[in-house]
């Protein structure tokens, strides 16, 4: 089978499906991405880069739309040399939230395409509107159904659609509904499996912590509102207290990756300590920046209590693999982790607004983390029941692939 992935983050979403389909003998696999710096055995690696960058004061509602035009333009003109090459792909996979896929078909009209499809902008009931404050202004509604656009230019032009969980799947047009599929990409339980022998060197301190000590961790790609940041960061002057000998872990970047920046051009990281002052005691509480998988999974695993927090936005592949790790999971009762997590059965759910709340979860499962171990197993098998890589979620997604690829052999 000729198989054509295409994704600016090489491999994204697309790594265990990826790495299958480009060790299975017969396949031909190309992957058109922007990333230079990483490959896969069996897949032919293509790069791209726009042409130039988005039009300097262009409508502010555009400036997303316009550049995946620009990336979807030079996508079109790498399948056109495949084409004229003589590699056409029996099927297309690729992520829709930079436009990449947007002219597949007008290169390779006949060849199924399976979009990737994470998120469907609403004024209500996700993340817009969802922090406590004033009324919205009249802006955010026309500036949230444009920035729909390129959602629909993809769902037009794709025959199958896939989402990685219910909830993110609800929040698309039902006219959409039939030709999206439910299929995660799968967590590796084979991999991310508890250890009591872990340990981690915590950097610059000569400190080794291991699951017999008492941590608290915390894991975002960055340290910003969307994923609970300041709730975590203003439960820990309690925390702290009241745990004298508690270890905190925090793993992240200073970016953004979703909403606004901090107005003042400091990092959320900063903004916090700065109001936070004496209360949080920094030779415990260990800022670790973005780390390697091997430290990620060894952080997991030396966990007490692991802390996820996020607003109803894409549900983090963190969360999963800290429960396949056999994490204690204190998570925000908010709707892509309630899909997940049942409170008290394989985690405990608070208020990702009430700081004092997830101060006092996390003080008693610190206090007695014995009382937890069933919800740490439970968790675990949550995890190996309805998201393992092998048995569940890359059976999903070659049997997707297989029914597009038939369809475009009627």
């Amino acid at each position: 089978m000729k198989i054509l992935f295409v994704h600016q983050n090489f491999p994204g979403q697309y790594l265990h499906l990826a790495r299958h389909l480009g060790a299975t003998p017969g396949n031909q696999v190309v992957f058109i991405t922007q990333r230079l710096d990483a490959d896969l055995p069996g897949i032919k690696k293509l790069v791209y880069k726009p042409q130039r960058e988005v039009t300097r004061g262009v409508h502010h509602y555009l400036r997303e739309t316009e550049a995946g035009v620009l990336n979807a333009q030079n996508v079109a003109r790498v399948a056109l040399d495949l084409k004229n090459s003589g590699f056409v792909p029996d099927v297309m996979l690729g992520h829709n939230g930079w436009g990449e896929i947007w002219y597949l078909k007008e290169v390779f009209p006949d060849t199924p395409l399976i979009g990737y499809f994470e998120f469907f902008y609403r004024t209500h009931g996700a993340d817009v509107g969802f922090e406590p404050g004033p009324p919205l202004i009249f802006d955010v509604g026309p500036r949230i159904r444009t920035k729909n656009l390129g959602n629909l230019l993809g769902l037009d032009v794709s025959d199958y659609g896939q989402c990685p969980t219910q909830w993110q799947k609800s929040r698309y047009p039902d006219i959409y509904q039939s030709k999206l599929h439910v299929t995660h990409e799968g967590i590796d339980t084979e991999r991310v499996v508890p250890d009591r022998t872990a340990r981690y060197a915590v950097p610059n301190t000569g400190l080794e912590l291991t699951a017999n000590d008492e941590v608290l961790t915390y894991v975002s790609r960055n340290l910003e509102p969307y994923r609970g940041f300041p709730s975590f960061m203003r439960s820990l002057p309690a925390i702290l207290a009241a745990r004298p000998k508690v270890q905190v872990l925090v793993v992240g970047g200073d970016d953004t990756s979703y909403g606004p920046k901090p107005a003042d051009g400091k990092t959320f990281r900063a903004q916090l300590l700065e109001e936070l002052g004496s209360g949080i005691d920094l030779d415990r509480v260990h800022f670790l920046g973005k780390v390697a998988y091997s430290s990620f999974l060894k952080i997991l695993q030396i966990s007490t209590v692991h802390v996820y927090l996020t607003y109803p936005f894409v549900l983090s592949w963190s969360m999963l693999e800290a429960m396949s790790a056999g994490c204690l999971i204190v998570g925000s009762r908010t709707q892509p982790v309630e899909e997940v997590i049942r409170d008290g059965e394989n985690g405990l759910l608070v208020d990702i607004f009430k700081p004092d709340e997830i101060a006092h979860k996390v003080i008693e499962a610190l206090a007695d983390p014995h009382a937890y171990d069933g919800l740490r197993h439970n968790a675990r098998q949550t995890i190996v029941d309805n998201y393992d890589l092998k048995t569940i979620c890359l059976p999903a997604q070659l049997r997707l692939l297989e029914l597009a690829a038939r369809s475009g052999m009627r």
